[in-house]
């Protein structure tokens, strides 16, 4: 169940509406990069949590606070609009701001489909995609995940920062830009908990998995002669194995696939030429045309 409370968790104010400005704000809400990420990220891995329930609750009350960051964006980007309200009356009279502002690169999407309000969208008006949502049901693999969300959110609001004059919005993003600081490392803090969790997954046994491979760095640049780097060489991070080089080479053999099927229709010189089918058209019977 959730609750709504009618104040912003944090101030927004716009002193100077810039639409422009509302159109990258629009990355922070729905991108790749935006809150509405965030914000089911957190819940749907709640919603699926298995184990300790503090980890559970802790992820719905931070997807929980994530939609009062939506918020105030959304009321951002609307604050941002309010100068180009009088669309219809600019027209009349002569003068149209915002064709101007569209021209300056305005979405115009915020006129013709939302009014002046946000939109679940990114900045190109590509709207929200649930394919960003990552949630594993494994707890170590969606901290991690959460941790690149974080990271992800935070370079795209410091940037929004440095785009703007208006010190309302450089205010409020300053609160967000703090929030993306609390949560990656309340993801971290975690990580750090939980102990022992690589290789990710940890439950599975790694004497079932080809050991020859599991720490052997492969470089494919073959005119490389081999090179220590930290990933080369010494105790891996795990400290379940030591590192090493290898010039990439082939392990496996050349795959030979069978003819194409009938219901296929691929062209006849694929079949009548295929290694397997001795000229002959599967399906067909009498003698092959060429």
């Amino acid at each position: 169940m959730f609750y709504h409370d009618k104040k912003l968790q944090y101030n927004v104010r716009v002193e100077k509406p810039n639409p422009l400005f509302a159109k990258m704000l629009q990355q922070a809400i729905g991108g790749i990069e935006g809150e509405i990420r965030v914000c089911l990220q957190y819940l749907f891995q709640a919603w699926g949590a298995r184990g300790p329930v503090k980890y559970r609750d802790m992820l719905l009350e931070t997807g929980t606070e994530e939609m009062a960051h939506i918020e105030m964006l959304c009321t951002a980007v609307a604050l941002n609009l309010e100068g180009a309200e009088n669309v219809i009356k600019d027209q009349i009279a002569g003068a149209n701001p915002v064709v101007e502002a569209v021209l300056g690169g305005m979405n115009p999407r915020h006129i013709l489909s939302s009014g002046l309000a946000a939109m679940a969208s990114d900045s190109n008006g590509v709207p929200f995609s649930g394919a960003y949502v990552v949630g594993t049901g494994n707890i170590a693999a969606d901290m991690y995940s959460n941790v690149t969300a974080e990271a992800g959110g935070r370079a795209l609001a410091t940037r929004l920062y440095a785009m703007t004059d208006d010190p309302g919005m450089k205010d409020m993003l300053s609160f967000l830009i703090a929030r993306d600081t609390m949560h990656q490392n309340q993801w971290l803090a975690v990580l750090e908990e939980l102990g022992d969790v690589h290789p990710i997954p940890n439950s599975f046994p790694q004497d079932k998995e080809n050991q020859e491979f599991s720490y052997s760095f492969i470089s494919t640049d073959l005119q490389r002669e081999p090179y220590e780097r930290r990933w080369t060489t010494g105790t891996a991070p795990d400290g379940k194995g030591k590192f090493s080089f290898a010039v990439a080479e082939p392990h496996g053999q050349e795959p030979q696939l069978g003819p194409p099927i009938p219901e296929a229709f691929a062209q006849r010189q694929q079949v009548e030429q295929h290694p397997q089918t001795n000229g002959e058209v599967a399906g067909m019977s009498g003698t092959s045309r060429r």
